[in-house]
């Protein structure tokens, strides 16, 4: 059945099991932020097609993940920072009007098929773990390039897309995969061809 959601378009993907840190301050979306510290704390993130995150006329992808609000510091600007934890994927079956903040009503994703016991998950993690590597070879700031995942395979295949250096259509692809070993399979061509590239520009030198 479908259910009402708010909505935090954003430039970038959420995936289920990982972290969001926002900071809020648009006025819109500190009522969002206010309607579900008074709710059950739950909002949708989905993807800007086209458009920017600040002031509205965005068009969003319609698949997305739900976030829980697992902390919130008010902050003397009058901004705000959340902490949320993404939760399970939805679709959108319908647009609400955005005022006050976007909304709208949803389904949740099917993620009903059976766990692959033989996903290629340490595969994946030596892949990433090479191709970070790779990157901070060529000079791209990456931070830290150690790669630690869970030990539950449904948690370690969406990490693992979250740490993936792609760009936000890429990671919506990702997102969009089901079931996890097709996400893996589209995860992996993503980063054999990272690699390829970075190994050509280290060449070239």
């Amino acid at each position: 059945m479908s259910f009402e959601l708010p909505i935090f378009p954003l430039g970038s993907v959420l995936f289920p099991h990982t972290v969001l840190p926002l900071r809020v301050f648009e006025p819109r979306f500190q009522l969002l932020v206010d309607a579900c510290l008074v709710g059950d704390g739950r909002f949708g993130v989905v993807l800007i097609e086209r458009g920017s995150e600040v002031g509205g006329g965005d068009t969003r992808f319609e698949t997305g993940t739900i976030a829980q609000i697992a902390g919130v510091a008010d902050l003397e600007n009058g901004h705000r920072l959340i902490l949320a934890v993404g939760g399970g994927r939805f679709n959108v079956v319908q647009w609400l009007p955005d005022d006050p903040y976007p909304r709208a009503l949803v389904d949740d994703f099917d993620e009903q098929s059976e766990l692959d016991a033989d996903l290629p998950i340490a595969e994946t993690e030596r892949k990433l773990r090479r191709a970070l590597a790779l990157m901070s070879e060529a000079g791209y700031d990456v931070g830290d390039t150690g790669v630690q995942v869970s030990d539950d395979a449904n948690v370690a295949v969406q990490q693992l897309c979250a740490l993936a250096p792609v760009s936000s259509l890429d990671a919506q692809e990702l997102l969009t995969a089901d079931p996890d070993s097709e996400q893996l399979r589209r995860l992996q061509r993503f980063l054999d061809d990272e690699i390829a590239v970075l190994q050509q520009q280290l060449a070239a030198g």
